[in-house]
């Protein structure tokens, strides 16, 4: 890999993702991502646009990670290779999905990706990016596949993609236009992983070109945990006819069967202030380091959405199955005029399994909370199962026990339909062109899932130590059994046994007109949605007459009915209807100026909106009798924003600073916390993004600053003023690198200011500084031995806080990025 290769350096690093470089046909649906030293002219935006757009032309602000970069620089999540795009906001600690992702201080109140879409391809992979439990990113898995990443913020992309107003994430992927492969074997080297991945394209024909690739892989992860907690993978495979008129056809297909641990807030001891506090692992377990999940606690018992007893796999985690198959065509109608088709069918399904603890505290009082004063502790799992504690004080070598909800929700169906189609051509205009896009979108999107939350009592520990604990009364009376003080969620007032069935249908039909004057390049854009919810859901949570949350089951057949199963959940039988439609339009418009071959100014406006899904189900804003809306205004979140800047790229050296500002409205659900947003954001900053190569050496850079806001609170008006939770001030991204013909090293520096824990804008999460290291030795033309440090300095890096302010005990839930960890790989290209 050239150093003069990399358009935005991205990094992090281990081996799972790196790919050789391939070139697709230059077309408005698929256009190659140059080389950054090449002429100004070449650098192509092919995401949320009318048609490939030169970059300097374009009044849209935009970055791209190329498949070089991913050559030894491999980042090893998706949510860890987005932290490289500037203005995108990724708490990157769920492993290898449910990232919460934003961009340019819109807000991230509940998880997920409310206002930004994740592409493949040009189409989205999940109609909306935060259904509860199924965020896009879960089903995604960037690697050998990739030959680019493009991200669009604001501007266009509130016309060019429903559901989207703050932008889009696109993966492109190779399509074969250059013979040749690769195999690569990884594993860490300090953590128990191994991969397998693959690729290889090329020619059948003149005019036929495939590519395959995939991958493999089993082992803990990048926590210990004791048993397989990633195990799967993925195979994907394209093959495109081209015509000589410049038209082609593609069929694509993707299966994905991978399981992947989610990580969950985990117990940390915060000491100091809230202004000033100072995160700390507990004794026996790193926050950074450890989860809850453990060899001794693997399955769980309770109902399924029929209400029948079922033993679900707390170690099957994310596990996200999508059996995609798709058509890309694009079809000259005249000189100059194309039709662009677009279409997938994708059959998605899985689940999400993962332990939440709802507190921390001493063994004892935790034992006496359930149990009454003086409650006995007995093992309930692991080696030591049947004995009783006798000092709980010692117990996991703490003296700390955890009182979990393990949230399990089987998917049964996410699947989804979309098509687009457009029509794109040119009419001369005096001395310049005038360019005319006219396109429909239609998609279908089903959630049909089942909350079969349940809960239990463990210890805290690490290294997949952790076992279930069973209290009874001071007399010996069992208060759990096996570990559960009910069979639902009982440390959240049993609420949340639910049901969805719904698809949401979205209409939009979109136009663009563009007028190319020389040095001034105009544009304005129209896309009009049309949605429809349909369906039903159940579960007590919606209120008086909707059924019991809770009934008595002897739900292990044992004949005996016990403490825990007087507390059952059950999905009621009465449904809630679901029955209302929306419509909004959105618009966008901007103007680019030239100022030289190599610099331009630009300015934009831009107005779109999110249709609120699932998520807006169990709230006030549905009538549960008719299903109609009872807020009209609810059905759809606004996003004002207006962006400016300066753009110059020349002989190696690029640099661009965009000014945005941006409004927004936003209601909400959070499962974890069980609370509704309903509120106004307001955000202004400034994105910087940089880029200088000579010789073998390189320097990328990138950096956000934003200034967010809450301007108003229906539910909540003391936070008022406040900024929202999670938005750091300052965030950047520094990627040094120098190549030589055997040897590649660089690093990969990823940093944030603090930010507050929640919007009460009490407990402050600190700012962390993450540094990653690479090298990667080519000692042939097609070898590469690579090794790769994340987190070398192994910083805890805060992401998420469930608590306002630090309690009591001085123990908060949070969420961290992941510890050191060290990967080497071996890759050979042919």
């Amino acid at each position: 890999m050239k150093a003069t290769r990399i358009l935005l350096a991205t990094t992090i690093l281990a081996a799972p993702l790196s790919a050789l470089a391939q070139t697709a046909p230059t077309a408005p649906v698929a256009a190659e991502v140059p080389d950054d030293s090449a002429a100004p002219g070449e650098d192509i935006v092919v995401t949320a646009v009318a048609q490939g757009t030169n970059r300097l032309d374009s009044s849209v602000t935009v970055s791209s990670i190329s498949a070089d970069s991913l050559v030894e620089l491999a980042p090893r999540t998706s949510g860890e290779l987005l932290r490289n795009l500037p203005g995108i906001r990724v708490e990157a600690s769920g492993g290898d999905g449910n990232a919460n992702i934003s961009v340019r201080g819109l807000p991230v109140a509940s998880g997920g990706s409310k206002f930004l879409q994740l592409q493949e391809d040009g189409l989205p992979i999940l109609e909306f990016g935060d259904i509860t439990f199924g965020n896009a990113d879960i089903f995604l898995r960037a690697d050998f596949n990739v030959r680019t990443v493009e991200s669009v913020r604001g501007g266009s992309a509130s016309t060019f993609a429903s559901n989207s107003p703050g932008g889009v994430i696109n993966f492109i992927s190779k399509t074969g236009e250059s013979q040749g492969g690769a195999f690569q074997v990884s594993g860490g080297l300090d953590y128990r992983e191994f991969r397998a991945d693959f690729d290889y394209g090329g020619r059948l024909s003149d005019s036929v070109t495939y590519h395959i690739g995939g991958f493999s892989r089993i082992g803990d992860g990048q926590r210990d945990v004791g048993f397989d907690g990633v195990r799967g993978g993925q195979i994907k495979a394209n093959i495109t006819k081209s015509f000589g008129n410049g038209g082609y056809v593609r069929l694509s297909g993707k299966y994905l069967n991978d399981r992947a641990i989610g990580y969950l807030p985990n117990p940390v001891l915060v000491t100091g202030s809230n202004a000033d506090p100072d995160y700390r692992n507990l004794t026996n377990f790193s926050i950074n380091n450890d989860t809850l999940h453990s060899r001794y606690i693997q399955t769980a018992l309770t109902l399924d959405g029929a209400n029948r007893p079922v033993r679900r796999s707390i170690g099957d985690g994310q596990h996200p199955v999508v059996a995609a198959v798709g058509l890309e065509a694009q079809i000259p109608v005249a000189e100059g005029w194309n039709i662009v088709e677009r279409f997938r069918y994708a059959d998605i399904s899985g689940g999400f399994t993962s332990p939440f603890p709802a507190g921390a505290d001493a063994a004892q009082t935790v034992a006496n909370a359930l149990g009454g004063a003086g409650a006995q502790l007995f093992y309930a799992s692991g080696p030591n199962s049947g004995q009783r504690i006798t000092t709980p004080s010692s117990i996991g070598g703490n003296g700390l026990l955890a009182n979990v909800v393990l949230f399990d929700v089987d998917l049964k169906s996410l699947n989804n339909i979309t098509n687009d189609i457009r029509l794109n051509g040119s009419l001369p205009i005096g001395s310049g062109t005038m360019s005319v896009t006219g396109g429909f979108y239609a998609s279908r999107q089903d959630i049909r899932t089942d909350w079969l939350w349940t809960s239990f009592v463990q210890t805290v520990q690490g290294s997949g130590q952790s076992v279930l604990v069973d209290v009874r009364t001071a007399a010996g009376v069992p208060v759990t059994q096996n570990g559960a003080p009910g069979y639902s969620a009982s440390f959240f007032g049993n609420c949340c046994r639910r049901s969805y069935d719904l698809d949401y249908t979205t209409l939009a039909p979109f136009a663009q007109v563009g007028l190319d004057l020389g040095r001034i390049n105009l544009d304005g854009s129209l896309r009009y949605d049309m949605g429809k919810a349909r369906g039903s859901v159940a579960g007590a949570d919606l209120g008086a007459g909707f059924g019991p949350g809770t009934t008595t089951l002897d739900i292990n057949g044992d004949g005996v009915i016990t403490a825990p199963e007087r507390q059952v959940a059950v999905i009621p039988s009465r449904r809630s209807p679901v029955n209302y439609d929306y419509d909004y339009l959105s618009y966008s418009a901007g103007v680019n100026f030239k100022l030289t071959e190599a610099g331009a100014l630009f300015a934009r406006y831009s107005r779109g909106g999110r249709a609120n899904a699932d998520r807006l189900t169990f709230g006030p804003s549905i009538n549960s009798t008719t299903g109609a809306l009872t807020d009209e205004g609810a059905a759809v979140d606004f996003v004002r924003q207006l962006e400016g800047g300066f753009k110059f790229r020349r002989s190696g050296v690029s640099f661009y600073v965009t000014g945005f500002w941006a409004r927004t409205e936003e209601q909400n659900f959070e499962a974890t916390t069980q609370r509704f947003f309903d509120r106004n954001y307001e955000a202004k900053g400034v994105e910087l993004e940089g880029r200088i190569a000579r010789g073998p050496f390189s320097l990328s850079a990138g950096g956000t600053y934003t200034d967010a806001k809450i301007t108003r609170d229906a539910l909540n008006p003391g936070v008022v003023g406040n900024r929202p939770r999670r938005q750091a001030e300052f965030l950047y991204q520094v990627t040094p690198q120098i190549d030589f013909d055997a040897v590649t090293f660089g690093a990969n520096l990823i940093g944030t200011t603090a930010s507050y824990a929640q919007d009460n804008n009490q407990l402050k999460m600190p700012g962390y500084n993450q540094v990653n290291v690479f090298v990667a030795f080519h000692p042939t033309q097609n070898i590469t031995v690579s090794v790769n440090g994340n987190n070398l300095f192994d910083v805890k890096g805060i992401t998420e806080v469930e608590e306002g302010a630090i309690p009591t005990n001085g123990i908060v839930r949070a969420r961290s990025i992941t510890g050191r960890t060290i990967s080497a790989a071996l890759r050979v290209g042919f």
